[in-house]
């Protein structure tokens, strides 16, 4: 099962082997999706990303046909309420022209070598698996035909798959595909040129809303496993004390009054990180109890002195002025697009503006847990919710000084993920508080407060922006300077450079028709821990380049929807002008060029939907901003009612999205809404800051997420689909970054006042 593929994108029937995967007997395929094969189809055919750099290791996906009919997939990324499990079962029902109602799903564990890289990251777990599972659909299909046509000793034209069996169409016969199983499974695959795709006419179940979620009924009746459900036998619990502050130690400690408190068991250490792999554990005092909230209160009585270490000064407002000041001087120069100094100095006008965005932290509804116990036998066995569970398998492998196949990762549903479970620490603290335990049982939690004050941050962000105008108030000259740490400080010394991934969400890749850009990266150190974010850096450049053509418009007298329609210029497909290799997240601009078309109907579309220019009372506004990334473009356009008091109200949100063919129309608009809650709650509260390098917030008291009260009145989402021939984009992350803009360019349309700083709140009632 190790060994790889031996063809690119390659279809195996591995029934002889299905006892090996808990699947039974009957018909069983493995479908790989290897990269450098799907390189070799034109994207635009087959809708096939091109990308050859590493996040498709050769996955596999696993489809079962047993002998009762029922089919079962294994779903190899990690469901947190994105409907993965869900879309990635109907793309494989609607080829194989199954009944939804007879497929099952179960999860992967964390195991490279059969499953391929399994991290549910950057918005591409369906747009990498789309064609290679409707293939596999496809070839079970085929196959359960020939073996019916074998039967009946008819041609195989003579038959057709319907809705769960094979039907002889002279006659009307038909056999289950229970009955075919045994004898598809004896049977070749057919060659992957000669499987014929069903046309996107004939779909039942993709693009349409004809399922519901394969978990639904369990969540809403409290069935559903989450990380915090498990209880193996023996289970004893800990929370960990962490340092303070990044990078800090234990200086000394003494646990004799934690050792009193009723049901605590004992005191683990936690050791430091070490060299090694990323995401390992910030070092500390596990405090272990025959119950959680025994734990707590254990930990609560622990007297610890802390090595702070070398980040022990950091401070928000400090070092905002020293990203201020590197964002005033040249920096690295990523773009260069003529002599900026010239066209600048040549203008009839010249407009600055700076934007800043604070540390941001995850939030997810679920802490981060997770449940380690020493296997019977040798290795080890995890259960937790997870995005990487790979990544998962190899650190805690290597806290425990073991193998990586000797470890086994469970992956539950996760409770939210954002990003902030692709790092596995609390695994691995779990892992090292088990084996001091002699191998038990260990469910270790982590409080809200831990979630916050511990978490792998979004980084914080200063966009400084000039630009020139010419005297008919076009725009003749654009640099940006953007100012933040980077994520690459989690994996090594810190570069003080943001990585050209980062740089792609928004800065580089800019659809701007404009004759001199300049874009320069000046040095932003890392003083915390910096980590993936929902969307990532997409969020402050999306942030302060929408928020700067408003302020662009206002100067040249223009209205902002027009003047930046007018900035993205003519349909046309454009590739970002530096960076050839990578940009936004790994995806390939050779095969993915920007349409700036697309992005000009969104946006349009947006307007439209919110009735852009229509006469509205005083103190309300009406702001658009749109964006590009992860293969996907969105728009949002709000109309906003600010009170006298400052209280910002949003009447309506209009959100388009174009991701281009849309398989879960459900799942896209559930993703599409959450995005705008999101991002208003992010925009008008969210923030992380620093005193001594201590995170300040704690609770939701304190790092507030928006309230009922605080919602849309109305939230109103429209999907332009795409042809299934053609490319898939991105949906889970897309729609974060035009939302903050969106809200702020309204709020100026509403009161005259700039907002330029986030949070927002704070601004407006100063």
């Amino acid at each position: 099962m190790n060994r790889p593929l031996t063809t690119p994108d390659a279809i195996e029937n591995v029934s002889r082997r299905g006892l090996l995967l808990g699947l039974g007997g009957g018909l069983i395929l493995a479908v790989g999706l290897n990269g450098a094969a799907l390189a070799e189809d034109a994207p635009e055919k087959f809708g096939a990303d091109g990308d050859d750099n590493g996040w498709r290791d050769d996955p596999r996906l696993f489809i079962a046909i047993d002998e009762t009919g029922a089919v079962t997939l294994t779903n190899h990324r990690q469901e947190m309420g994105q409907g993965i499990k869900t879309s990635l079962a109907l793309v494989m029902t609607e080829e194989l022209e199954a009944d939804f109602a007879r497929v099952k799903v179960i999860q992967a564990d964390g195991d490279e070598p059969r499953y391929g890289n399994q991290d549910t990251d950057g918005s591409r777990s369906m747009r990498h698996v789309f064609l290679p599972l409707r293939r596999a659909g496809a070839a079970a299909r085929t196959m359960l035909e020939q073996a019916a046509a074998a039967r009946w000793k008819a041609p195989v034209a003579q038959v057709k798959a319907q809705n769960h069996a094979v039907v002889h169409t002279p006659t009307g016969r038909s056999l289950t595909y229970g009955e075919l199983a045994k004898a598809a499974a004896a049977l070749p695959v057919p060659p992957r040129e000669t499987l014929k795709l069903k046309p996107a006419s004939a779909f039942r179940y993709i693009g349409k809303d004809a399922v519901t979620g394969v978990d639904r009924a369990d969540i809403v009746t409290g069935k559903a496993v989450y990380g915090g459900d498990m209880r193996p036998e023996g289970l004893v619990y800990a929370v960990v004390a962490r340092p303070p502050v990044a990078g800090g130690t234990v200086a000394s400690f003494d646990a004799a009054e934690t050792l009193k408190v009723p049901g605590v068991l004992k005191v683990v250490p936690i050791d430091p990180p070490k060299e090694g792999p990323p995401f390992q554990p910030q070092g500390g005092l596990a405090v272990v109890a025959k119950s959680t909230w025994a734990a707590i209160k254990g930990r609560r009585a622990l007297k610890v002195t802390w090595n702070d270490g070398a980040n022990a000064a950091y401070d928000s407002d400090a070092f905002r002025k020293t990203l201020e000041a590197s964002a005033r001087q040249p920096g690295k120069v990523i773009h260069d697009g003529g002599d900026i100094e010239k066209a600048l100095a040549g203008a009839a006008k010249h407009v600055t503006a700076e934007y800043y965005l604070p540390h941001l932290t995850h939030v997810s509804m679920e802490t981060p847990t997770a449940t380690v116990r020493a296997r019977p036998g040798g290795g080890w066995e995890a259960w937790a919710p997870v995005q990487a569970p790979q990544v998962t398998r190899e650190v805690v492998a290597f806290a425990l000084g073991d193998k990586a196949e000797n470890i086994t990762v469970h992956v539950t549903l996760l409770g939210g993920g954002f990003g902030r479970k692709s790092k596995p620490d609390y695994v691995v603290e779990a892992a090292v508080v088990s084996k001091a335990m002699g191998g038990a049982p260990v469910k270790l939690t982590w409080t809200r407060e831990d979630d916050i004050q511990h978490d792998y941050y979004h980084t914080v962000s200063l966009e400084r922006l000039e630009a020139g105008l010419d005297a008919k108030g076009k725009v003749v000259a654009w640099r940006h300077r953007t100012c933040a740490p980077t994520i690459g400080s989690t994996f090594g010394p810190d570069p003080k450079h943001e990585a050209d991934d980062e740089l792609g969400m928004g800065a580089v890749s800019l659809p701007f028709d404009i004759p001199v850009i300049r874009v320069e990266n000046p040095e932003a150190e890392s003083h915390t821990r910096i980590g993936w974010f929902r969307s990532v850096s997409n969020i402050p450049h999306a942030y302060a380049i929408q928020s700067f053509v408003c302020e662009l418009a206002a100067a040249a007298g223009r209205d902002p929807k027009d003047f930046l329609l007018e900035l993205i210029g003519p349909a046309r497909k454009i590739n970002p002008r530096s960076l050839d290799d990578t940009f936004n997240y790994g995806e390939s601009p050779a095969l993915y060029p920007m349409d700036t078309g697309r992005l000009r109907a969104v946006i349009e579309r947006a307007a439209k939907e919110i009735g852009w220019g229509r006469t509205l009372p005083k103190g309300r506004g009406l702001g658009v901003a749109g964006h590009y990334s992860f293969i996907t473009y969105t728009a949002c356009a709000m109309e906003v009612e600010v009170a006298s008091d400052g209280t910002v109200q949003v009447i309506r949100s209009d959100l388009v999205v174009d991701c281009g063919p849309v398989v879960n129309p459900d799942r896209v608009r559930a993703q599409a809404e959450g995005s705008v809650i999101m991002g208003m709650s992010l925009a008008l509260t969210g923030q992380i800051s620093f005193k001594n390098g201590r995170a300040q917030q704690g609770n939701f008291d304190s790092f507030p997420v928006l309230r009922i009260d605080g919602a849309p009145k109305e939230i109103h989402t429209h999907l332009i689909g795409g042809d299934f021939d053609g490319p898939l984009g991105g949906v889970g992350e897309p729609c974060v970054p035009p939302v903050a803009p969106a809200l702020v360019n309204a709020i100026y349309a509403a009161t005259g006042k700039r907002v330029r700083d986030l949070p927002i709140g704070a601004t407006l009632k100063s």
